[in-house]
């Protein structure tokens, strides 16, 4: 307990001490765990724009004429990559047809008895399980036709799968770069106090006691970066929003606090270990040596 309080009191020594240093360590990390969540926001989006196109996707199958799409449902039920489906009957496609023929319904009475066949709705989980549903669906003797944006499908999964490689290689290296600049921002704070280290070595202080006044300075210093990059995205992502409802009301963007707190939860916890990791892995590299020379 007296070596936590002590490792608490140095912590704040140490900041306050070197103020100067600890001052461009915090806005450091605060550029980069920034650069980091906004290139983590743009993937989330992309990949939320991509599965809302996805969603509105429908297959439409019709049956043939005096055929029910008993067949057809059995199927897709029993498809994992099925999201929903919906059975229209003849009936419910009438009323459609009336309802989208306004002041001309009326030309519907002429048609006589209702030559409308019964058909599905489908909705697949991901793009690309759009075409295999189709071959199947092809092969029922009871399907007549089925309908789907075949071009923009093939589109859409080619880009689903894109922005996939593409946010996941930005990430990979906004993570490595970001980690990269905090532990040499980090490594560059504790090289200044190398020789506070030595004479601490040197007196018999163990590993521990010494690196903990500066593990707990690189949690502060990492958290304090992420809480003033989540404010800096915070107000960012809230113009953005602003600006893309005015300008491009169709595109979807998140909007769901939830989901955004989570993220920033997150990218709060993750400034705090990565200072705390950084800081350690340099600390550990100066004791080591302190001890070898002992």
């Amino acid at each position: 307990m007296a070596s936590f309080r002590y490792a608490l009191r140095d912590t704040m020594r140490l900041l306050s001490r070197h103020w100067g240093l600890s001052a461009l360590t915090l806005l450091t990390a605060a550029s980069v765990l920034y650069i980091l969540g906004f290139a983590s926001l743009f993937a989330m989006n992309m990949r939320y724009m991509i599965s809302r196109i996805e969603g509105a996707l429908v297959v439409q199958a019709y049956m043939k004429r005096g055929e029910t799409a008993d067949q057809a449902l059995e199927l897709t039920r029993s498809s994992p990559n099925v999201a929903s489906v919906r059975v229209i009957s003849p009936d419910e496609a009438l009323e459609r047809l009336r309802a989208k023929l306004g002041n001309q319904a009326r030309a519907v009475t002429l048609l006589g008895e209702n030559p409308l066949p019964w058909s599905l709705e489908i909705q697949v989980q991901k793009v690309e399980h759009i075409t295999p549903l189709v071959r199947d669906l092809m092969v029922l003797p009871s399907v007549e036709e089925v309908l789907y944006s075949g071009k923009l499908v093939e589109r859409l999964a080619v880009i689903s799968r894109a922005s996939a490689a593409v946010s996941g290689v930005v990430l990979l290296l906004t993570l490595l770069i970001s980690t990269l600049v905090i532990y040499n921002t980090i490594r560059i704070a504790i090289y200044s106090r190398k020789e506070e280290i030595e004479v601490m070595v040197l007196i018999g202080a163990t590993p521990t006691y010494i690196s903990l006044p500066f593990v707990f300075q690189g949690m502060i210093l990492g958290a304090g970066g992420a809480l003033l990059a989540i404010l800096g995205l915070w107000s960012t992502y809230s113009s953005a929003v602003e600006a893309v409802r005015s300008t491009l009301a169709f595109v979807d963007i998140i909007v769901d606090r939830r989901l955004l707190g989570q993220f920033f939860i997150f990218l709060f916890g993750a400034g705090a270990t990565t200072g705390w990791m950084c800081s350690w892995i340099a600390v550990h590299r100066f004791t080591s040596r302190g001890m070898r020379s002992r």
